[in-house]
């Protein structure tokens, strides 16, 4: 028995008529046939019956054509310069609306981008660009590279020059590669993510030159990034060939010993490639096993971490080796800190172990928990963490590592990040201190309900970042609504040492919300010491319902 739902649908159903089917096929039956029709293309000698009013209703080209005041919309014949099976399939496609890709030669899906570019028809353009960025292979990709610049398709040029990205190595190696334009190689080489070695790119353009004899090739060898090869390979197998002058080997030497090289790196989006899938692996600080592909949830309590011991000259560390050069613009960390521990280090990336470049400094300032850090994009082989505080002893505790590109880089300035929401939550493992321990996080679970206090005359209550933000702003809910009154001031610290007055209301009484701002800066800690209450009597309490960094005052 049909339930209520299959009775509602089939009495919908029984009130509309649905022959699209029928009315396709129809459409279908008039392509290239003489029913009816009004005009006719002569295409290489051959006549193709058609119909004005379908054409014009398909495409704006044929629109102007036949209706728009030329002399071919009085023309019974109209000749096309196109080739016959191009506009047949055209002439298919405007009748139908479906063109069957897959029973094509490539070459004639090829040339159907620019037949359908001639003529009008974007939405096939974009269908045929889709089909082929599905169907992209190492023999393919050169031919589609060069029709997708040809006819300014973005998304398919970008799907090919990242599937040539991937395939950097196997593509130079193809016979197809002497296919590709010298100007779309160009565009391949001039790419920081091409990644392949400069010998095989070297190799790979030498072999393409002598398969294009005729062509001009001193702008390609301009984009190959000679002092990557490396002096033996100038020397040996460069400069034998008389393919550049003396004064080119010896400008690309020189720039050897800059030790600033252009280097190629692999790019992937928004994957960690700090992981054993991609080959890496921690080379130096102990129990490196721990420290890449961990579940954070199953180690505390436990003593699954990576650890170094710190020293006065910080020339210890945890270092990790990325399995090829990546372009890295962030890394998460995350640092073992059951209890109170805070520490403080920096993070130096390398593309050979040798030279070195600092890329996080936290040195001078306290971390806990997870650790979101971003920098300025660039290729990186080797990653080394020194610790350089440790409240609780001399080592240094790392749980996890992980580093990627990604495309969401929030606000920085400086170093640190410039967080629009507010980042004093549980969720972003903020704490609330007291006394120099940990304390329940009234004040930063959002109910608005519970309150944070302290007495009058002592430490205050103190917020813990889980890391440097920049900020400038705070908001805070006192308790007690209007009736109820303080006075208190405010400071911040990045190291629980030096503090800075931010905020002072020692000589007001203030009530319920206070949108507080102040001179952005650094902040770790953040300290809020009442220093009066009034509430028909003086109280001995201050008391906070709620906190938020920076305010989201003006979000509501």
């Amino acid at each position: 028995m049909a339930n209520k739902s299959d009775k509602d649908l089939e009495a919908k159903s029984m009130g509309k008529v649905d022959l699209t089917g029928r009315l396709l096929a129809d459409m279908a039956s008039l392509c290239l046939s003489e029913s009816y029709a009004d005009v006719e293309f002569l295409v290489e000698e051959q006549k193709l019956p058609a119909h004005r009013v379908v054409l014009a209703v398909r495409s704006e080209y044929f629109r102007a054509l036949l209706y728009g005041g030329m002399s071919e919309s009085t023309q019974r014949q109209i000749q096309l310069d196109v080739r016959l099976d191009l506009f047949k399939l055209l002439l298919e496609y405007i009748y139908t609306g479906n063109l069957l890709l897959t029973t094509m030669k490539e070459d004639v899906v090829f040339d159907m981008l620019g037949t359908a570019d001639q003529y009008g028809f974007h939405d096939l353009q974009l269908a045929i660009s889709k089909y082929l960025t599905q169907s992209l292979t190492l023999k393919n990709v050169c031919v589609v590279l060069d029709a997708a610049r040809l006819n300014n398709l973005e998304d398919l040029t970008e799907a090919c020059l990242s599937f040539m990205d991937d395939n950097a190595s196997d593509l130079l190696q193809e016979k197809s590669l002497s296919l590709l334009s010298r100007e779309s190689l160009e565009v391949v080489l001039h790419r920081d993510s091409f990644y392949a070695t400069e010998e095989e790119i070297f190799q790979g353009v030498l072999k393409w030159s002598r398969c294009n004899p005729t062509l001009v090739t001193e702008t390609l060898w301009d984009v190959v990034r000679l002092p990557l090869m490396g002096i033996q390979n100038l020397v040996e197998v460069v400069r034998p060939l008389e393919i550049l002058g003396a004064n080119k080997i010896l400008d690309a030497i020189a720039e050897i010993f800059t030790k600033k090289l252009p280097h190629r790196s692999r790019l992937v989006l928004d994957k960690n490639v700090a992981s054993a899938k991609y080959f890496a692996q921690c080379t130096k600080g102990n129990n490196g096993c721990f420290l890449l592909d961990t579940t954070v949830n199953t180690i505390y309590g436990t003593s699954c971490y990576t650890s170094h011991t710190m020293s006065e000259n910080n020339d210890c560390g945890i270092v990790v080796e990325l399995g090829a050069m990546y372009k890295i613009n962030h890394i998460r960390l995350m640092l073992w800190d059951k209890g109170i521990q805070e520490y403080s280090y920096f993070i130096e990336v390398s593309v050979d172990d040798i030279n070195w470049e600092r890329v996080v400094d936290y040195s001078q300032h306290h971390c806990r928990s997870w650790q979101y850090l971003y920098f300025d994009a660039r290729p990186v082989r080797f990653i080394r963490i020194v610790g350089t505080h440790n409240a609780a002893d001399s080592e240094f505790y790392v749980v996890s590592l992980k580093a990627m590109h990604t495309s969401c880089v929030p606000r920085l300035i400086d170093q640190f990040v410039s967080p629009v929401d507010n980042v004093a939550t549980i969720p972003m493992h903020a704490c609330v201190m007291k006394d120099g321990n940990l304390r329940s996080s009234n004040l930063l679970n959002g109910n608005f309900k519970d309150y944070d206090s302290h007495m009058f005359g002592t430490e205050g209550i103190v917020v813990r970042l889980r890391q440097p933000f920049h900020v400038g702003s705070i908001c805070l809910l006192l308790f007690g609504g209007p009736e109820r009154r303080y006075s208190f001031y405010i400071e911040t610290s990045t190291n629980y040492k030096d503090w800075e007055m931010v905020v002072d209301k020692r000589n007001d009484e203030a009530s319920s919300w206070q949108d507080l701002h102040f001179t952005p800066r650094p902040v770790v800690y953040i300290r809020i010491v009442g220093t009066a209450g009034y509430f028909i009597q003086r109280v001995e309490d201050f008391c906070c319902l709620h906190m938020e960094c920076p305010s989201q005052a003006g979000l509501k």
